[in-house]
């Protein structure tokens, strides 16, 4: 079975050629920031990638994650790739140098996220939940919570995770009765369960923060009455050295469909004296402070979508390319073929390879939206990329995880039959990538944030501005000439006149008949990923005609790249019509139908 290889390739081509790099150069925090930096960074990404974290993949799917009478102990060969991962400065990219972080953009650091996911998805979700943790900690937190807890998560020494599903509140936090009682030293004593907590227990790492929705005692019925704590697995003692066991501990491992060697508990809190928990933030104001986690981590799963999409895809590639099976259909000669030359197998191993750099390339403007609304010194422009994160995030989480759950579902079928048997290790991608659309938040919950949040609430003023921007993109294909160019900048205009049309029908039909708009509210969102999938393909079109008429110096990856983005013209902008018809027509029927009657 290959290894993983980072596809450092196209990242450096949306750095350089693409010029996001550029986009950040000068911004106070990143003035130190060089090529030759990020070239290393992620070369040595890439490295411990296909060295440590890939070959531990299957063989920790295998084995999973088990419960012991001390807690979870994780696969063979785990507890030292942790190590490796603090070792290597991993866990603190793009956290803050006033916790010992390294201040790396977010730019740098989702690409370096894509590879660990397209090596391990199961390894990564810890240090991605850290990092999360952290940011909530850091920005909502007091200074002695802070002082607490801060140090060592960056260095990785302790993770973090997020705790918020109960038996009966799975996305209705609102209806979570985890308690929280006030203690007379100021902390919270919390009593509860919790289930479906991602490395709520391991063996990797010695103390695990826990950050805890719950309610403190008199607080208002519904969301307005939750708060947030940290809850250490192990008690800190005032020097930060690690003092006693808290009343924390796993009940149980969920036996799940993929991801195995990520532990995925049931966790107890309080079941004797209760579980010294520090409150995040203010009392009943619980949810606003844990979005903040929620927000990194949705932007985090699409990432994880992205990489195990790259980790299919190369994975058919290869067995395509080695597989030898049938003759070719023009019936020229009589020998066998590797299947790569079969058109079918081609369609699908293309339909792969351009979903996938159409969401890197879109990965990538978010991430540098991210760095300049963090950090740019003018406020306008730190709204307007802002704004720009808001709106495309539930695409990022949405799109990202659904294209994620085919395109692995696309490489057991270019497998064969032998893609059905679990040694060939493409059954495990997908079993892997089915959670992701379901993880912080389902599909359907990121669309109704889409259209209801980010679109019908400003009446489509920030998608309307998106959509001009793009329509440029377009005008300037359509100037080309060049036939693909050409060819993609019609087909990227007419999709935008679907989406145009479907956001002038969110923004009229929301606001009086939320159920009809909401009806075709994820096929809105499949059909903005797609709309920005073009924009971004046809950016790396143009740049790729232009360095092809510079020089004939890595001719071939340019050509690979107009040809690329010619083919998601042709079967993926094309589909937008039809979501459009789905998104203005199809409520009829979804909502004409009695309950009684499905």
């Amino acid at each position: 079975m290959p290894e993983y290889v980072a596809p450092l390739n196209d990242m450096r081509f949306l750095l350089h050629d693409l010029e996001y790099l550029d986009k950040l150069v000068g911004l106070p925090p990143y003035r130190d920031i060089s090529s030759d930096v990020v070239h290393a960074i992620l070369e040595a990404a890439g490295s411990f990638a296909s060295g440590v974290l890939s070959p531990l993949n299957q063989s920790g799917d295998i084995e999973g994650a088990k419960l012991g009478k001390d807690g979870v102990v994780m696969p063979r060969g785990w507890h030292k790739a942790y190590q490796d991962f603090i070792e290597g400065g991993w866990t603190s990219l793009s956290s803050s140098e006033d916790y010992g972080g390294q201040n790396l953009p977010q730019l740098v650091s989702t690409f370096v996220e894509e590879i660990w996911n397209g090596a391990n998805l199961a390894f990564t979700l810890s240090p991605m939940l850290t990092r999360g943790a952290q940011q909530v900690i850091a920005s909502r937190g007091s200074d002695a919570v802070r002082r607490m807890f801060l140090p060592a998560m960056v260095r990785g020494a302790w993770t973090g995770t997020m705790v918020l599903t109960e038996p009966h509140a799975g996305s209705d936090l609102a209806a979570i009765r985890t308690r929280a009682v006030r203690h007379t030293d100021g902390t919270y004593r919390l009593h509860g369960q919790k289930i479906f907590i991602t490395y709520g227990d391991h063996d990797m790492a010695p103390n695990v923060v826990h950050l805890v929705l719950a309610r403190v005692e008199g607080a208002p019925h519904g969301s307005k009455g939750i708060s947030l704590f940290v809850v250490p697995k192990i008690l800190v003692n005032q020097d930060g050295t690690l003092g006693e066991r808290n009343d924390v501990r796993c009940v149980s491992l969920e036996h799940k469909m993929g991801i195995h060697a990520s532990p995925t508990c049931v966790m107890a809190f309080g079941d004797n004296a209760g579980a010294t928990g520090y409150l995040v933030g203010e009392e009943n104001r619980g949810l606003d402070n844990m979005f903040v986690m929620m927000n990194a981590a949705r932007f985090a799963v699409g990432l994880e979508g992205l990489g195990i999409s790259e980790r299919a895809y190369q994975h058919a590639l290869a067995y395509a390319k080695e597989r030898v099976q049938g003759t070719d259909i023009s019936g020229d000669n009589s020998d066998r073929v590797k299947i790569i030359r079969h058109p079918d197998i081609r369609r699908m191993l293309l339909s792969m390879k351009s979903r996938i750099e159409a969401m890197r390339a879109l990965s990538c403007s978010v991430a540098v939206a991210m760095d300049l609304a963090a950090h740019h010194p003018e406020g306008s422009t730190r709204s307007q990329n802002q704004a720009y994160v808001d709106l495309i995030l539930p695409v990022t989480k949405g799109w990202f995880t659904e294209n994620g759950v085919e395109i692995a579902s696309l490489g057991i079928q270019i497998h064969g039959g032998i893609g059905f048997i679990e040694e060939t290790g493409a059954a495990q991608y997908l079993r892997d990538a089915r959670i992701t659309s379901i993880y912080e938040g389902t599909t359907g919950i990121q669309a109704l944030d889409l259209i209801g949040r980010k679109v019908a609430r400003d009446k489509g003023q920030a998608i309307h501005a998106l959509i001009d921007e793009m329509c440029q993109v377009g005008a300037n294909l359509e100037r080309e000439e060049d036939a693909d160019l050409t060819h993609i900048g019609k087909a990227l205009h007419a999709s935008l006149v679907a989406l145009g049309d479907s956001v002038q029908f969110i923004i009229d039909t929301y606001p009086t008949d939320p159920h009809r708009a909401a009806a075709g509210a994820v096929p809105f969102l499949e059909l903005f990923g797609i709309v920005c999938g073009g924009w971004q393909l046809g950016l790396a079109a143009l740049v790729a005609k232009r360095k092809l008429t510079e020089s004939s110096n890595n001719s071939s990856f340019y050509v690979n790249k107009i040809q690329t983005s010619r083919f998601y013209a042709d079967h993926f902008l094309c589909s937008a019509g039809g979501l459009a018809q789905k998104i203005i027509q199809g409520a009829n029927a979804v909502l004409a139908l009695d309950e009684m009657h499905f």
